[in-house]
């Protein structure tokens, strides 16, 4: 009698093995290993959002307290504490935290990753008194409220591909605002235009 566990003379040969992985966009600056770990993270950070959001602006307050100011809704909060526990204040943190999470999804289409971050980046012309300076002062505070949300999983490979994440979307969301910028007329432009239209309805006035 033939022993139960013998080797199965019909094996299956082996399956061939999976094709390698396209090279990611050149324009991106993650490898696929990187980006592979990011999308990989930051399933850690999707489950939360608000609370990650909100350390990140407190943080961003902490350091910058002036830029408080251009926040209508909550540009009264003077306390870590009251930022904290602010309800307009959260709801606007976790509404940049996903499109932080459509920008970092969105990686996979370069195309529509700079679509969508330079219409976030050309938003921020209506707002009045920002410069695109401010948008690199989120950069420590995404970092340090990330590393607070992750924990352990924030290693020292995780710190250095954050990095390099957070940095390709502020450059293109300053690209985006630095779009919108050009397309509007200049100052001196909307002075001759602002003229020329002051002129033209005081010469209809008189002619009325």
């Amino acid at each position: 009698m033939g022993c139960l566990f013998s080797k199965n003379k019909n094996k299956e040969p082996d399956l061939p093995e999976p094709p390698e992985p396209p090279p990611p966009d050149p324009r991106l600056p993650l490898t696929a290993r990187q980006r592979f770990n990011i999308i990989k993270s930051w399933k850690g950070i999707s489950r939360a959002f608000e609370p990650t959001g909100v350390n990140m602006f407190v943080k961003l307050f902490e350091n910058h307290s002036e830029l408080i100011t251009l926040f209508t809704k909550f540009r009264q909060l003077r306390t870590r504490d009251e930022q904290a526990e602010s309800l307009e204040l959260a709801e606007h943190a976790t509404m940049v935290m996903n499109s932080i999470d459509e920008g970092i999804k969105a990686m996979d289409n370069v195309d529509f990753f700079f679509g969508l971050l330079h219409q976030i980046g050309a938003s921020h012309r209506k707002i009045p008194g920002f410069k695109k300076e401010y948008f690199w002062k989120i950069e420590h505070p995404f970092l340090e409220a990330v590393r607070l949300t992750l924990g352990d999983r924030y290693t020292d490979n995780m710190d250095n591909i954050y990095r390099i994440t957070i940095k390709f979307l502020i450059e293109t969301v300053v690209r985006g605002y630095e779009l919108a910028e050009s397309k509007e007329p200049n100052d001196n432009e909307k002075k001759a235009i602002n003229s020329e239209e002051g002129n033209s309805s005081s010469k209809t006035d008189k002619g009325s």
